[in-house]
């Protein structure tokens, strides 16, 4: 039985780029996103700045058809030639890791969704899973943060009966080697984030998901998938920037952990060259992984990703 994320760090995908399960409009091959591109690839070597040996970044997602998730030779070097692997949280714990998260799971102050929403969408709701039932009983979902919910409600629906991350199939490969694993964020810091973002605007979007189940067109996973599957980081970050409401919060899931994350950096890859895989949204954009890096003095370049396909080359 393979172990599951924790939900937190699903919901930190789901949330930012689905939590309406909305059509998104098509980004047309090759769009600039506000001026600054790069090249279509999830694997990047990071050099220069001071580094004797090369530190790598890889954009992973987080929840994935088992097809899709699989290393290819390059990232099978990058894992065996560096030191150390540095996830959004640490790995290497993962039941750990699952407890942790779920004393996060409710919302704060015994505050429940019948609070947030009106009597008639609480309705909805509560049809929504007398219909699609999943194994928690609508006592406990009532009390659990929204976007927890949409959450699962994503995953539910995912395309695919075999589903893996690219973190857990990293990971694998890591236990062979025998490396160190680190977490750039602790599942406490995680949880804050969506203590930030108002649970009645969390719940509002929970409703707007149930509503528009069903209703056809292109969900936001399957784009997303299939712009993973390509490796198009602009047109990721451009949809998860972009989705209908969610720029509000886009400081906070995005562009203040990127910074964080790449404060951190420097330190870490002096100390050991070093494996990078955080979520590929936070690679694009002008305040993206990135683009911060190489502001910061680092040569980033793009390697070839293409699972069992070629060996590293550039």
């Amino acid at each position: 039985m393979k172990k599951q994320l924790p939900l937190i760090i699903i919901v930190l995908t789901l949330a930012g780029v689905a939590p309406g399960q909305q059509p998104v409009k098509a980004i047309p091959s090759g769009h600039p996103v506000s001026g600054f591109t790069l090249e279509n690839s999830l694997l990047w070597e990071i050099s220069g700045n001071g580094l004797s040996k090369s530190s790598y970044l890889f954009g992973t997602m987080h929840l994935l058809c088992a097809d899709d998730a699989k290393l290819s030779d390059s990232l099978r070097y990058c894992i065996e030639t560096t030191g150390q692997v540095y996830f959004e949280i640490d790995m290497s714990d993962m039941l750990g890791q699952s407890l942790a998260a779920l004393q996060y799971l409710n919302m704060n102050n015994n505050t429940r969704l019948p609070d947030l929403i009106t009597p008639e969408e609480y309705q909805r709701v509560k049809e929504y899973f007398k219909v699609n039932k999943v194994m928690l009983p609508m006592s406990m979902l009532e009390r659990m943060k929204p976007y927890f919910i949409t959450a699962l409600i994503s995953e539910s629906k995912f395309p695919c009966v075999e589903k893996d991350g690219m973190e857990q199939v990293i990971m694998k490969e890591v236990k062979k080697d025998h490396k160190p694993v680190f977490g750039l964020e602790t599942i406490q810091f995680q949880a804050s984030v969506f203590d930030s973002i108002p649970y009645q605007r969390q719940a509002k979007d929970l409703v707007k998901m149930i509503d528009s189940s069903g209703k056809g067109g292109d969900s936001s996973d399957l784009q997303l998938m299939d712009m993973y599957r390509r490796q198009e980081l602009n047109k990721m970050y451009e949809m998860t920037t972009e989705e209908d409401g969610m720029s509000d919060f886009i400081d906070l899931l995005l562009y203040r952990r990127n910074a964080a994350w790449v404060n951190k950096m420097p330190a870490i890859m002096i100390d050991k060259p070093t494996l990078f895989a955080v979520g590929a949204g936070h690679l694009g954009g002008e305040k993206g992984v990135i683009s911060l890096l190489r502001r910061a003095g680092y040569t980033v370049r793009p390697l070839k990703h293409r699972p069992g396909l070629e060996t590293i080359t550039n």
